[in-house]
């Protein structure tokens, strides 16, 4: 495994939406060595844009800081539902160091994806977990948090920001 380097945030391939992906060797030396880079950095969740692969592959686990590590990976994911109640708090981006942003996201999601063994899995996913899965599927079509602020609060969310 290795430790890849993260883009930062105004690198043109972070707005670039992502191809799909496809399940095999290479696929599976790339999510175990984002999963390093993850833990490393140290995030709950890293999407292949932020490391200049542009395919449709996120992982993320919320829970390690508080206890186990418990990774996810999901290969070409689809959110099929969104709740239609909405939650606000805190977002950080490993792309966006130090930057703290407040996005709307649905409280629970329904999602599908493939594993690298090339299963299909479904599950909802509440709370922190349905946020930072939008949060890595946001940049799997082009879009990091800012892309989902005001002007006003976006431009207070990059007072002191260097790129």
């Amino acid at each position: 495994m290795a430790l890849l380097p993260i883009l930062r945030w105004p690198d043109p391939r972070l707005s670039t939406p992502c191809a799909p992906a496809e399940v095999g060797p290479e696929l599976d030396r790339l999510a175990a060595d984002m999963l390093e880079t993850m833990y490393d950095a140290p995030g709950r969740g890293l999407a292949a844009p932020q490391v200049g692969v542009l395919l449709r592959l996120f992982v993320m686990d919320v829970a390690w800081k508080e206890g186990a590590a418990d990774p996810l990976v999901m290969v070409n994911p689809e959110i099929l539902w969104s709740s239609g109640s909405r939650v606000e708090g805190p977002e950080g981006c490993l792309s966006i160091p130090d930057v703290t942003t407040f996005v709307p996201r649905a409280e629970s999601i329904r999602l599908r994806w493939s594993a690298l063994d090339g299963s299909v899995q479904e599950a909802t996913l509440t709370g922190m977990a349905a946020i930072c899965a939008q949060h890595e599927y946001d940049h799997l079509d082009g879009l990091v948090t800012l892309d989902r602020l005001t002007p006003e609060a976006r431009a207070e969310a990059l007072a002191g920001y260097a790129a």
